[in-house]
């Protein structure tokens, strides 16, 4: 087809625009970075988009300070991809390598069973007349019915509601024909825990987790609205803690004195050696759903 000149010298006008603004655009995107003018929300967007690689977790100091960490996975093209994307920040950014794998503590095994997994019970909670108990959303994600025996003979509940990843909360409804769901936490020597109310974690309180696995075990909130990358999605907001927990040991209670906190989620380690587990804050399900502990 052929063009008139003033068509001819638009078009050619036009496509040396557009590489003009495109060659723009490329300088403007190689500009480099300067870290002390960056917010750490700035710094975890940018992480959440360029490192969300497994076996990975990141959270803020007080100070500002992004705390990247990677455990036993991370190596070779991963940790370079890693260090890669971290190095721009310089000092904002701390790398740090974690023991063992990060993982959802889920197995095979006794306390709640779903599928053909077990995980734990966290907090039972209601609205109105209705009963419910939460547990993590890995676990509410496998199973739609869930049992408080291996043989899978005595009915909890049906799950209601569950998000994994993105969070990791899930929400069962228990059977009008299972009436025993008291307001309290199993401390596994003969006793329990009055629950009585929810609140959020803050860095330093001293905590407890209860889980079917390793019973209970005491630490403290070294981080929160942490974000954890495990192999099958990120999850952000959590608790992290020192405190250690393991296979099974997933959903169950994060709490400090009567105040529920949160539901156990992954992390690594194990309670023989130490660890660092992660936790969904507990308050989040609570509003999503309309419920509250007893």
């Amino acid at each position: 087809m052929n063009m008139s000149p003033f068509r001819r010298t638009t078009a050619l006008l036009a496509a040396a625009g557009l590489a003009a603004a495109g060659l723009l655009a490329t300088q403007a995107s190689a500009a480099p970075v300067n870290p002390s003018t960056l917010s750490a929300a700035a710094i975890s967007s940018a992480l959440a988009e360029n490192a969300t690689i497994p076996g990975t977790a990141w959270q803020t100091d007080p100070d500002g300070r992004i705390i990247v960490s990677y455990d036993e996975t991370v190596t070779g093209t991963k940790l370079s991809k890693l260090t890669g994307v971290t190095k721009q920040y310089g000092d904002r950014i701390k790398l740090e390598k974690l023991s063992g794998k990060l993982t959802k503590y889920i197995a095979g095994g006794d306390a709640i069973y779903g599928g053909q997994y077990r995980c734990s019970l966290g907090f039972n909670v209601r609205s109105g007349t209705t009963y419910y108990f939460l547990t993590a959303g890995h676990c509410g994600n496998i199973a739609s019915s869930w049992y408080s025996n291996s043989s899978k003979t005595t009915l909890l509940g049906t799950t209601y509601g569950s998000s994994f990843p993105g969070n990791d909360y899930a929400i069962v409804k228990y059977s009008t024909s299972y009436t025993n769901h008291p307001g309290t936490v199993d401390l596994y020597n003969g006793s329990s825990q009055d629950i009585t109310t929810a609140g959020n974690a803050s860095v330093g309180q001293a905590v407890k987790r209860s889980g079917s696995t390793t019973g209970v075990h005491s630490g403290s909130v070294t981080a929160t609205n942490a974000t954890v990358n495990y192999a099958e999605g990120s999850v952000s907001g959590l608790i992290r803690t020192n405190v250690c927990a393991e296979g099974g040991d997933s959903g169950g209670a994060l709490f400090a004195g009567s105040v529920a906190l949160g539901l156990t989620s992954g992390g690594s380690g194990n309670c023989s050696s130490g660890g660092t587990t992660y936790f969904q804050p507990v308050t989040e399900v609570l509003s999503r759903y309309g419920v509250s502990v007893y």
